[in-house]
């Protein structure tokens, strides 16, 4: 038989441009990964019922409770899903109900997926909706918690269709006065934002590898108190894989999990949490967000218009308003041609907005190399689209707009 015909892909424009030797994921996960994490995953094979696993989850364990800050660490653990950021949330959300009532508060796409996966598991599941990217009333929260018997508190922290970062501290505390756990969806804001789990009393949040703390995608994890997952026991199980109890008493018995875990992922993983906590958990979110406001930043000279005001997003991406006469899937495209990965909009956003994210390994080049494509893109996309905008101007230029349609617009300028 003949050696197997090989294929390659050349995904650049510009052959002699090195800027384009790779996708550049301008997305909210997955993102491009660290060197370091590319030779983590090549390790050699190791049995995961041996103790090299063992060692290996127990490190990972408590990075994580580092990774958080949590000041009173005894008191808090962690375990790892094989699974992504979903798999986390259906764990909590059909192991802490238990035959309680449930409340979802949903502003957004995944407050949307939390209430579908609650309804399956739980009978008792309520729900207070906010339009996609509207904040809570924190005031129609505590009336209705006062109003009802809610056992648990469940809220999306970033919600990503939007960008919007949903308030910790004030549901937290209005939950633990009306005698309900709190549980967090950090799915897209762990290792970029503060999450102060004592402080917002939190009694379990959900991530995942693959978002912030720059690691691949396919491992989640719950951290928790320790004396909420201890409680679990008494709820009967509503899955099996996914069960939270059997996850802790496996880990607290034989530092193990209870299914086969996908090993290389985790020894990446335990890379990208010693990466984070070598450079110090705050100069991390702090990079993060300088990121963010440069990328801000030159997209407002764009002239550009963001769904919701930057001091409502999360750190890890930006939602941006499509000009006039331009196609989101076009401008996709056009700077997926130029090896650059961004988000279309979803749901009731669709064809209104598009999202850039900012984590990973991107560099101050990277993201002044997107800014300029950008431009470049949209200029040709809107004089393609008829001129129905002013060209780009040189300093001391008026501009002149011609008529447009009753869609907002915006004007690309230098």
């Amino acid at each position: 038989m003949g050696t197997p015909k090989m294929q390659s892909r050349i995904v650049f424009s510009l052959e002699d441009d090195p800027t384009l030797d790779k996708y550049l994921l301008f997305t909210p996960g997955p993102v491009n990964v660290a060197e370091s994490l590319r030779a983590a995953i090549c390790k050699e094979d190791i049995c995961h019922r041996e103790t090299d696993f063992d060692d290996l989850l127990a490190g990972i364990e408590q990075k994580l409770i580092s990774l958080f800050q949590i000041r009173q660490r005894k008191r808090y653990r962690a375990v790892v899903i094989t699974g992504s950021g979903t798999a986390a949330n259906e764990a909590i959300l059909s192991s802490v109900v238990g035959d309680g009532a449930i409340l979802i508060l949903s502003n957004g796409e995944f407050g949307e997926r939390l209430l579908k996966t609650s309804l399956i598991h739980n009978k008792q599941t309520h729900r207070i909706e906010m339009p996609w990217g509207k904040p809570f009333d924190v005031a129609q929260i505590e009336a209705y918690l006062a109003a009802h018997k809610i056992d648990v508190v469940a809220m999306v922290h970033h919600e990503t269709c939007s960008g919007m970062l949903n308030p910790l501290a004030a549901i937290g505390a209005i939950a633990k006065a009306n005698g309900a756990l709190f549980v967090v969806d950090g799915v897209s804001s762990v290792g970029a934002e503060v999450i102060d789990m004592e402080k917002c009393n939190i009694a379990f949040v959900s991530s995942s590898a693959s978002k912030a703390l720059g690691s691949y995608p396919g491992l989640s994890f719950v951290v928790g108190r320790k004396k909420q997952f201890k409680r679990l026991k008494h709820h009967a199980a509503k899955t099996t894989y996914l069960n939270l109890a059997t996850f802790y008493t496996v880990l607290k018995n034989h530092s193990q999990t209870p299914n086969t875990p996908a090993v290389p992922l985790f020894f990446a993983m335990d890379q990208a949490l010693t990466n984070i906590l070598q450079e110090g958990v705050l100069k991390h979110h702090a990079r993060i967000r300088a990121r963010a406001d440069l990328l801000r930043l030159g997209m407002r000279r764009l002239n550009l218009d963001f769904l919701i005001d930057e001091a409502d997003m999360c750190s890890v991406l930006t939602t941006v308003r499509v000009p006039a006469a331009i196609s989101v899937r076009a401008l996709r495209a056009r700077l997926r041609d130029q090896s650059i990965i961004i988000y279309e909009g979803k749901g009731c956003f669709a064809g209104d907005v598009f999202q850039v994210g900012n984590i990973g390994e991107l560099s101050d080049e990277d993201i002044q190399f997107f800014l300029t494509t950008l431009k470049d893109v949209l200029l040709t996309l809107q004089a393609e689209a008829g001129d129905l905008v002013a060209p780009v101007r040189t300093k001391g230029q008026r501009l002149f707009a011609a008529p447009m349609p009753e869609r907002a617009h915006v004007r690309v300028v230098s």
